[in-house]
């Protein structure tokens, strides 16, 4: 496994934690981000979603498919500029946490993938 490989599985692996805890207890969560507690169902389906995706996160890492390693840093890039344009300009709360964790290890797999020979 590269270590680009290495860094979107810990990442997939962040993914269903996360996911798994917006299933189970969601409100556990959003205290961590100072939300107030929800007893709707979307942050359920929200963390089943989330667990869906990091299952896709650990294949690709397992199968070292790079372009899907490549997609990832784009995405997880995006998602942190989209996140500030939320809290700028939607009145969202400045809950950037979440967001910098992947923005961080976005960066990290784009630093990998650009040490490691293309195959």
């Amino acid at each position: 496994m590269s270590r680009a490989a290495l860094s979107v599985l810990i990442f997939g692996l962040y993914m269903l934690i996360e996911g798994a805890t917006l299933l189970v207890a969601p409100n556990v969560l959003f205290a961590l981000l100072g939300l107030p507690p929800s007893q709707e169902v979307w942050p359920r389906a929200a963390g089943w979603a989330l667990m869906a995706l990091g299952f896709y996160y650990l294949q690709n890492a397992r199968a070292n498919y790079r372009p899907f390693l490549e997609w990832t840093v784009w995405v997880r890039s995006a998602q942190f500029l989209v996140f500030i344009g939320l809290v700028l300009f939607a009145g969202g709360k400045p809950v950037l946490l979440f967001s910098g964790v992947e923005f961080l290890a976005g960066l990290w797999t784009g630093y990998e993938l650009r040490r490691s020979p293309r195959v």
